[in-house]
């Protein structure tokens, strides 16, 4: 990237920002091959499953028939090929209605006993459930997704404001107050925060906050699917100290650093206010940094809510990332691990047509 003057209102059109939006995008490709062929290279190292599946005491006849309809008896290589072959979105496969029927693809013409169809990505299904992984993923991203969201908006709505105080009153008390509380929030690993808020809000002051140790975001009563919001509390807490911690040292840095330039200096030196100056001059080209922490952040909340989704049971992604390692559920395990990676990429790319958004200098070649 170069930084040169562009007006705002063409940057989104710009040509170079086109170009390089597709060829991050193919670059993103790439690395989503790399990481399902690396994870698929490290599962195979782990035992294999059928054991787990038909008991410790089955025979060996009743493990193979298991690992056979599993697809476990092929060697790696063609099961590479056939999850490859599964997810991409324009391919080949068998021809027959129960194929049709399991991946659920339109038939485009047929190429002898198989046919070239168009199909959503597969993910197979799990080993532990025989349920496809794309519902078990439908059911637990949503809590995981509001965990993630209320907890790096948390951190926005502390974070942001925190550093700009700090910027403000550099060297000052309320400066060395502030950095001695986001050093403090950096070194507390999230699933300690929240065993202790689970212990003291929901066990020593239950009575007062009426919150409960295990707290799925998602109760189903009578058949029926209701939300408990209360139970968001201790999880956004817990993942969202650090997320504050570091936006607001990013803030102050960026802050500071905007403000060492001429033309906030001359921006003072016009007798503007310095509600004015940070506002309208300072905060927001001091908000491309914390853009893209907050991003990253919100990408990785998502993946590392796993101890804090076990320590208050929220049954959300984690939770089950968690689950699938454990009982060596292959297909479940690929499947978090693939969603996890695409929203890093998306975040990625999104976060750059960001930048162009809010700093008009910033351009792509």
């Amino acid at each position: 990237m170069s930084l040169k003057p562009i007006p705002l209102n063409n940057q989104l059109t710009h040509t170079p920002l086109l170009k390089y939006i597709v060829k991050k995008s193919l670059y993103s490709l790439l690395i989503l091959w790399g990481v399902i062929t690396t994870l698929f290279m490290i599962l195979n190292l782990l035992p294999s499953p059928e054991r787990m599946l038909s008991g410790q005491r089955t025979d060996v006849s009743s493990a193979e028939n298991i690992k056979k309809q599993l697809g476990l008896d092929k060697s790696p290589m063609v099961r590479y090929l056939i999850y490859m072959n599964n997810l991409l979105p324009l391919t080949l496969h068998e021809d027959t209605p129960e194929k049709q029927e399991e991946l659920g693809y339109t038939k485009l013409f047929s190429i002898g006993e198989n046919a070239l169809v168009v199909k959503a990505p597969y993910l197979g299904r799990s080993y532990q459930r025989n349920t496809p992984v794309s519902e078990i993923l439908a059911e637990k991203i949503p809590p995981t997704f509001i965990l993630a969201l209320s907890s790096i908006l948390l951190a926005l709505a502390i974070g942001i404001p925190f550093g700009i105080l700090a910027s403000m009153y550099r060297n000052r008390w309320p400066d060395d107050a502030v950095m001695s509380l986001s050093v403090f929030g950096i070194s507390q690993p999230s699933y300690v925060v929240a065993l202790i808020l689970a212990y003291v809000l929901a066990v020593k002051l239950k009575a007062i906050t009426g919150l409960s140790v295990r707290a799925p975001l998602f109760d189903y009563e009578f058949g029926e699917q209701t939300i408990i919001w209360s139970n968001l509390i201790i999880p956004t807490l817990a993942l969202g100290i650090r997320p504050v911690a570091i936006i607001t040292q990013m803030t102050r840095s960026s802050m500071l650093d905007v403000m060492s330039s001429d033309y906030i200096r001359t921006a003072k030196a016009k007798g503007l206010s310095n509600y004015i100056v940070i506002t309208k001059h300072t905060l927001r080209n001091a908000l491309n940094p914390v853009l893209t922490s907050a991003s990253g952040w919100f990408a990785g909340l998502l993946a590392g809510s796993v101890l804090v989704e076990a320590v208050v049971d929220y049954k959300g992604l984690g939770s089950e990332l968690y689950d699938s390692l454990m009982n060596l559920d292959l297909p479940v395990l690929m499947g978090i691990v693939l969603f996890i990676a695409v929203v890093y990429v998306v975040v990625n790319i999104l976060t750059d047509i960001g930048y162009a958004i809010l700093d008009p200098r910033v351009s792509y070649k």
